[in-house]
């Protein structure tokens, strides 16, 4: 490495406190420096370094430590320690990234520079809504490394206007000669509700390379289980009212203050919102235990064949499968928003200090009598498989041209791996309560309760109550074909200067098919099914509540019910279809024969073709003495998309067992829609860097760049919710539009680096984004099918139908729609990495400020529509770690101030979160390597909440993980 500036250096390190060694001689330019190899840890900074340096653009990458040793566990768990990236976490792994403020859905993910299809069903009962990348599905023993693009590149594909982030796997013929690895692991996940299982990974990596090295192979394979508990309680709202009288007529508003609306009996509020202020209603509160069982498995081939030196041709085929079992027992209340009393916190967003409603009185509000306490158990299982099959081949046709011609056939698909569905639920119930109250002052909220005498603790009390069997089924079918190349201009042909040095240039046409299916058996039985005696006492087990949430401010009041019975799922549908035949004969929909697995009623395609092409101009020349590089082009993208849906038609109409629930009746018919829509985009780029010194370089890049609407919003079909209120609350229905266009970023960063020793830099940049085409949604008011509402005319009789005589019913039918609102988004990337010389010791750090137009009014009713952005926070990272001598150590701490998860009418947010992760290892001899690792060392907990922190959403007690294990490699 050349001398950097010694004043400079010194001047820098010193302000920031860091030790950073200058030699005291000048040295000549010309001076030879021994080149020091590096493992481990340090080898990995220095290749994800290196790649940072050299790349045009702005690129971050996390590079292998070793063959078969990525840095984390998991890719997404690895990513988050990147500079403006943030993760999102499923039954307490990362399973999808935010880049710079944009979420998973504005971020492309490639394999080895391919678009990927990608499939899960996270909820059990419906198909994804976006094309982000399950990260959950790969993992992490078989990737060499991981490039993050920041910026966009006429070269880079696009689709993500946060980032495109590419997985690279490795090559035989790109590490050649022998090599080998086995690791083995066991996972103690501190979670797990009723066990101390320790479960098993295994992984194993193959390479090696014949006949002169032109012949290579290489074949990885991982398998893991996992077995955790989430214990979480839960809170969903009524949308956010105002507290003038123009709200109050609203179910599930509060009481009118004169009287006059229909729930002013005998209810009392004290602090009530004022006129302007906002506040939303708890509409039910729950308790879940939820234990979770995984098993994931990863497997690729690679055969290279390189007969000359101008060609090489790789085939390669990838597969995973990840089963996830997650049984969830809870228990819960809902409220009716009849008799109710209450608390608020000033505005002006007012949050509930706490939330009652007295149950009784049926001479008053008839159908309005005692309550229920409801505790039931639900099964999501089902599997993701991901498989790709791909050719390639790489060709130096003269000295001057390279070109590259890949294809690759890929599918991901999820569905049910049981005889009951991808999600189901079974009620219990006893109808008991004469008060419900839940407290929002601490962060669990605090559900206490009143009874007439029965127990609803006493397993004896307890009835079969509604079921739900839900079918979803999702495959998305991709296949690529690319033709890339790149061509070294001749000097010789400059005629009146130079305008390149070479030129890169490529077609590309994806093919992408996605078809999601669904399917539900229902009985609305929640009022009671049967006898208690139907149900045997010894099928219930009670658990303690306390001890779950233990940590958790308001764990420990003595209000909180004290627990709750669980049971088996299977045992219990097994016992109620034999009994009642809730399978073979519901209510609603209809099953295959034999099972309680529901007939697919909803069934969509979305087919989408894109053409794509692109050329770059890349020039190196000097500006002040100094290299400098200049990169421009610009990318065609062409999308057709036709989307088709064939949905159920409902027959009629049927007031349920609870005066508040009506249902739609299905008779078996159903619809076939369809719609089209076609955009087309040119996209430029622009790429300059120079060096200021030998150590800092300068970037400035400008471009433009696009994401795709998801998958949920390009749907065809109108789908009706079976579930409608009273009027005036009336029914819900949803559409999605094919014709949407992508969203638009214009895109500028600055950014200086200082590489100030082999293994050690600082960075420091600005980017700027200014978006438009976001997706927003609006809502029509129709009828369908001549469907009527009884709830107007008549008074509530269960299972009352609507007739000809009733009014018709009408549907709030939301859809989404192009927003021509354009935002703007910037902010600050600062990251240092730091090797403490030879001690063997360092240090990375980063933080991410962003900005942006893009935040929710929280004092704005539901009936204002907002233009936001999820996902937009602050974030940080700080490691520190050892290196030498065969010993390596690691602590990471990742933090991530509170973001808005999710937008539309009422607002949710993810609160402030920091993880601490830690992990240790030793080489014994040259090829064994014992290793320790924990993920949330210090059990840090999450929460969410609404407009006020009062309306939590979630809360969630974290446990750590730890893993011990030992490689050997060859």
């Amino acid at each position: 490495m050349k001398k950097y500036n010694k004043l400079l250096s010194v001047a820098v390190a010193t302000a920031m406190g860091l030790s950073v060694n200058v030699s005291a001689q000048d040295q000549d330019e010309e001076e030879f420096v021994e080149e020091v190899t590096v493992t481990g840890i340090r080898s990995s900074i220095k290749k994800s370094m290196d790649i940072k340096r050299d790349s045009v653009g702005v690129v971050d990458a996390i590079s292998a430590e070793d063959i078969g040793k990525f840095p984390d566990t998991n890719l997404a768990e690895s990513l988050q320690r990147i500079t403006g990236v943030s993760i999102d976490r499923s039954v307490g792994e990362g399973n999808s990234v935010t880049v710079r403020g944009f979420g998973a859905d504005f971020n492309l993910v490639t394999f080895n520079g391919r678009q990927m299809p990608t499939s899960s069903l996270g909820d059990g009962a419906s198909a994804p809504s976006g094309r982000s990348f399950d990260f959950g599905n790969i993992a992490s023993e078989g990737i060499a490394g991981v490039e993050v693009y920041k910026t966009s590149r006429a070269s880079v594909a696009t689709g993500g206007i946060g980032s495109t982030i590419n997985i690279k796997t490795a090559r035989p013929l790109e590490a050649k000669g022998l090599k080998a690895t086995v690791g083995v692991k066991g996972v103690m996940d501190t979670s797990q509700n009723d066990s101390t299982d320790t479960t098993p990974e295994i992984s194993g990596l193959f390479s090696n390379t014949f006949a002169d090295d032109t012949f290579g192979v290489a074949v990885s394979a991982s398998y893991q289980q996992r077995k955790a508990s989430v214990n979480q309680a839960t809170a969903g709202w009524r949308d956010g009212y105002l507290g003038s009288a123009d709200y109050a007529g609203e179910w599930g508003a509060l009481p009118a203050t004169d009287g006059s609306s229909w729930n002013s009996w005998n209810s009392s509020t004290e602090n009530r919102p004022g006129d302007t202020d906002v506040y939303s209603i708890p509409q039910n509160v729950s308790y879940s235990l939820l234990d979770i069982d995984r098993q994931r498995l990863n497997g690729q081939v690679v055969l290279q064949y390189a007969p000359t030196d101008r060609l090489t041709s790789t085939l390669d085929y990838t597969y995973s499968k990840n089963e996830i079992e997650v049984r969830d027992n809870s228990v819960g209340i809902w409220f009716n928003h009849a008799y109710t009393d209450s608390a608020w916190t000033d505005g002006p967003v007012a949050g509930p200090i706490f939330y009652s409603e007295v149950f009784g009185d049926t001479n008053v509000f008839p159908g309005y009598g005692d309550t229920d306490l409801s505790m039931s158990g639900s099964l999501t299982a089902n599997q993701s498989e991901n498989a790709s099959l791909g050719l390639n081949f790489e060709f130096q046709a003269t000295d001057n041209l390279a070109l590259e011609l890949d294809y690759h056939d890929s599918s991901a698909e999820s569905k049910p791996n049981n005889r009951f569905g991808t999600n189901m639920s079974l009620g219990t119930t006893v109808i008991s309560l004469t008060r419900q109250t839940v407290n929002f002052e601490n962060d669990l909220p605090v559900i206490s309760l009143e009874d007439n005498g029965i127990d609803p603790f006493d397993p004896a009390n307890r009835l079969a109550s509604g079921s739900a069997f839900r079918n979803a089924y999702f495959k998305n079918d991709l296949d690529q074909l690319q033709l890339t190349g790149h061509y070294d201009i001749d000097p010789s042909i400059y005629a009146s200067g130079k305008f390149a040095d070479s030129i890169d240039f490529g077609v590309s046409m994806i093919n992408n098919n996605v078809n999601s299916a669904f399917g539900v058996i229902q009985n609305e039985t929640w009022g009671g099914l049967g006898t208690p005696g139907d149900l045997p006492d010894d099928i219930f087990t009670f658990e303690t509540l306390p001890d779950k949430f233990d940590g958790i401010s308001g764990a420990n009041d003595p209000n909180l019910i004290p627990g709750f019975h669980t049971f088996n799922f299977e045992q219990v549908a097994d016992l109620l279809e034999n009994q009642f035949g809730i399978c073979s004969s519901p209510q609603q929909g209809s099953s295959i024969n034999g099972t309680c697995l529901a007939q697919r009623t909803t069934d969509r395609i979305i087919e989408e073709k894109t053409t794509s092409a692109f050329v770059q101009f890349n020039n190196t020349f000097e500006l002040n003495g100094r290299d400098a590089h200049l990169t421009y082009g610009a990318r065609y993208e062409e999308t057709e998309v036709f989307s088709s849906a064939v949905v159920p038609v409902p027959i009629g109409t049927e007031w349920s067992a609870n005066a508040n629930e009506l249902y739609l009746q299905y008779g078996g018919d159903t619809i076939y829609e369809s719609q089209t829509g076609k955009y087309n985009f040119f996209l430029p780029s622009f790429d300059f860097d120079m060096l200021f010194s030998d150590y800092v370089k300068f970037r400035a890049s400008y471009g433009r760049s696009i994401t795709r609407p998801t998958y949920n919003n390009l749907v065809g079909g109108t789908e009706l919710t079976a579930l409608f209120r009273p009027d005036p609350a009336g029914g819900f229905a949803s559409t999605g539009n094919p014709a949407l266009p992508p969203n638009e970023s214009t895109n500028l960063d600055l950014s200086v680096e200082w590489y100030y020793d082999d293994l050690s830099f600082l960075s420091l940049g600005y980017f700027n984004k200014k978006v438009k085409n976001f997706v927003g949604s609006d809502a029509r008011t129709e009828n369908f099918y001549d469907l009527r509402d009884p709830s107007v005319n008549s008074a509530f009789v269960p299972g009352l139908q609507g007739g000809p005589s009733d009014p018709l019913l009408d549907f709030r039918v939301t859809f989404p729609t192009s927003n021509d609102q354009e935002a703007t988004l910037d902010g600050i990337e600062a990251s240092l990495t730091h090797n403490f010389g030879e001690s063997g010791f360092g240090v990375i750090g980063n933080y991410t400020i962003v900005n942006g137009d893009f935040e929710y009014d929280n004092t704005q009713p539901y009936r204002v529509s907002q233009f936001t952005l999820t996902g937009l926070s602050d974030s940080a990272n700080l490691i520190a770690f050892y290196d030498k001598n065969g010993l390596q150590g690691r602590l990471a701490y990742n933090w991530r101030d509170k973001f808005l998860a999710g937008n539309g009418p009422n607002p949710f947010y993810t609160e402030e979160y920091g993880q601490l992760d830690a992990n240790i290892s030793y080489e014994i001899g040259e090829n064994w390597t014992i290793f320790a690792e924990s993920i949330n060392l210090t059990g840090q907990d999450r929460r969410g909440h609404r407009r006020s922190e009062n309306n939590v959403t979630f809360v969630s007690p974290g446990e750590p993980r730890y893993m011990i294990g030992a490689r050997w490699v060859y």
